[in-house]
């Protein structure tokens, strides 16, 4: 059988050579910045130069080519750079519609609607801080006591840099550390130099809202808080006229443009008006519900928790909007009261947008229980594996042995929101109807 992902990636690889889908700088004082490779003239061969001159293999020759290293960087991260946009369209509307007739052989019943996928065009370009942050923060490193941490060798306690920027010119830096044997007062060095040199050194052309470190644990262990060293505790972002508070821990689309698209598709697909009352089962900062805020009579965010949960009350009282409220916790427990305050005639609309791990069964069988809720929007980073599974719960006929209780939903209606240009990644927003 055909690997369909490894199609798509021998596709994107021997297709014609197009320009990198990243703008690379240089910037002012600093050698070459690319992606977070090591600066130029850093990398250290180990032998005599006779070995060296007898190392005439292509591995060799293109080590010392960045622009090869590049491309090969390109094509694992961002496998369809090479294709024009339009193609790259084409390469995603075709994996989605198979992914929706795999879904459509396996449910019981579809109904009448077939789904009908467009497409929308989003992109972002990238901060021109971006290229900035890795050769900085390389530099930092080389002058370090400590090394790296990687998965295969603890050498050191540093493992990664995540940056965030937004529209609104905040840059926020997160630097997850592997604490290992190091003791407290070795690990409070090295955040003062990393904050001296952000703050006031070499960094500082960064410029940054904000820098945040967090230890990095194991998966079966508490996870550990962000530590702010230096600058604002938030960043902000405008989307939709909103303005959005985003903590170092909350979820938040990478693509701005795009994500004011998805929210755009998500209303339109949902007919959402005046009369409507959302069911927001929504993770990240509660902001696919809160742009829809102005055009509904009510939103109910079920599933925020901690800060995500902190920064949505935030956003909802910075803007004025007053119909958004958050009720965490049993479903089965609130329903009942939420429906009784609400007036005859509403159309109430349940939505979702899962992480990578899908819905809970709890909250699909919580949905597919309530007979008030009769419109369901389906948002899918991965319309595929645990969302397939989702799916056919909340379609498939009453089975009393899994707790479905509820009429089944149908699917009417599917769009793909490109997200992450160059890339297989896509959201897809579904409409189901019962």
């Amino acid at each position: 059988m055909v690997n369909r992902r490894a199609f798509l990636f021998r596709m994107a690889l021997f297709s014609r050579v197009r320009s990198l889908p990243w703008r690379t700088s240089q910037p002012k004082g600093w050698p070459w910045a690319f992606l977070g490779t090591a600066c130029e003239g850093t990398v250290t061969d180990v032998g005599t130069e006779g070995e060296q001159r007898e190392r005439t293999s292509w591995k060799e020759e293109s080590s010392q080519n960045l622009g090869f290293w590049r491309e090969r960087l390109a094509d694992q991260m961002l496998p369809l750079w090479r294709l024009n946009y339009e193609e790259q369209l084409k390469v995603k509307f075709e994996s989605l519609k198979k992914n929706l007739e795999t879904l459509e052989s396996r449910l019981c019943k579809i109904g009448a609607g077939d789904p009908a996928p467009t497409t929308a065009r989003s992109e972002r370009p990238c901060s021109r801080l971006h290229p900035f942050m890795p050769s900085c923060f390389e530099a930092f490193l080389q002058q370090s006591t400590w090394g790296l941490s990687t998965d295969s060798c603890k050498a050191g306690p540093w493992h990664e840099l995540i940056v965030r920027t937004t529209f609104l010119g905040h840059t926020m830096a997160i630097i997850i550390f592997n604490p290992q044997e190091l003791s407290q007062e070795e690990l409070c060095v090295q955040k003062e130099e990393i904050k001296e040199f952000f703050s006031t050194g070499p960094g500082a052309v960064c410029d940054l809202t904000s820098l945040y470190m967090k230890e990095r644990t194991p998966r079966h262990q508490q996870l550990t808080p962000f530590q702010l060293l230096t600058g604002e505790p938030y960043i902000f972002e405008d989307i939709l006229g909103l303005k959005v508070r985003i903590s170092p821990g909350a979820f938040f689309q990478l693509n701005t443009s795009a994500a004011e698209v998805l929210y755009r598709t998500v209303g339109e697909l949902g007919r959402v008006d005046r009369n409507t009352v959302i069911f927001d089962f929504s993770h990240g900062t509660g902001a696919t519900g809160l742009s829809l805020a102005r055009q509904t009579s009510q939103i109910f965010s079920m599933g925020l928790v901690g800060q995500a949960l902190e920064d949505a009350k935030w956003t909802a009282a910075f803007n004025g909007i007053t119909n958004w409220e958050s009720h965490p916790g049993n479903m089965k427990e609130i329903m009942p009261q939420l429906l009784e305050s609400q007036e005859d005639g509403r159309s109430l609309m349940a939505l979702v947008d899962p992480s990578q791990c899908g819905l809970s069964n709890r909250v699909v069988q919580d949905i597919r229980n309530c007979r008030a809720i009769q419109t369901l929007v389906f948002v899918s980073c991965r319309p595929y594996g645990k969302s397939i599974k989702n799916i056919i719960k909340l379609c498939q006929p009453p089975d009393p042995d899994e707790n479905l209780l509820g009429e089944p939903f149908v699917l009417r209606r599917a769009m793909p929101v490109d997200m992450f240009p160059h890339s297989l990644q896509c959201e897809l927003v579904m409409l189901f109807t019962r």
